[in-house]
């Protein structure tokens, strides 16, 4: 009698127990816990890269412009328009336009560098530009190019490029471990997710001024 009531007292507490739901809240509050700080990291760190992207956008015009009136910021960028070394006699007067015939300027190509503190006008610009930029970017994310454009400038007056400033080289990292956030989800987080990712490429090119040749340059 007594083994009989033992089992029956037994199976009881079995049906008790496998009815019994006070885990279950707190299961579902981890799952939804895992998935709502998912999202929100996800905005944050989505959010500061939009933010990144919009002040470097509205930086590298003010990058541009000043670059346009600065001396150049690469070594080789000649100072004045000379005559070229294929012109036809006789040899156009000073003053001639570069796109007045073929050659009359000397053709430059385009001279790029990277940024260096040690420039004068990097030095200028960086401190500019430095806030809106992302993580530990350095001056060397910055790429400067003069592109010798023939409709821009006069023989034997100063040499007026076009000026580019651009963004090359440079990560985004993001502060959130998203991808271990997606596995406490059971998900399986995408390759990468998480990881630094290459910030976007932008650039502003516009014509040079006097390269500070000017008397208020």
């Amino acid at each position: 009698m007594t083994a009989r009531c033992t089992y029956r007292s037994a199976r009881q507490r079995l049906r008790a127990f496998r009815r019994e739901e006070d885990g279950t809240t707190l299961v579902e509050f981890a799952l939804v816990l895992a998935l709502f700080l998912l999202i929100l990291f996800g905005l944050i760190d989505f959010g500061r890269l939009a933010f990144h992207y919009v002040t470097t956008e509205k930086a590298m015009h003010v990058a541009a412009r000043v670059a346009a009136v600065r001396p150049p910021a690469c070594a080789g960028v000649p100072e004045f328009h000379r005559i070229s070394d294929s012109v036809t006699l006789p040899a156009p007067d000073y003053g001639t336009r570069c796109n007045a015939g073929g050659a009359i300027c000397q053709t430059t190509g385009t001279i790029s560098c990277s940024g260096a503190i040690a420039n004068p006008t990097v030095a200028e610009i960086w401190p500019i530009i430095r806030g809106t930029l992302p993580n530990d970017a350095g001056p060397d994310v910055l790429r400067f190019s003069y592109a010798y454009d023939p409709n821009l400038g006069f023989l034997g007056g100063p040499y007026v490029p076009v000026v580019t400033v651009e963004i090359q080289n440079l990560d985004f990292q993001f502060i959130s471990p998203l991808g271990a956030l997606v596995g406490l989800t059971g998900a399986t987080a995408p390759s990468g997710l998480g990881g630094d990712i290459a910030f976007p490429a932008m650039s502003v090119s516009m014509p040079g001024e006097d390269l500070a040749h000017g008397s208020a340059g």
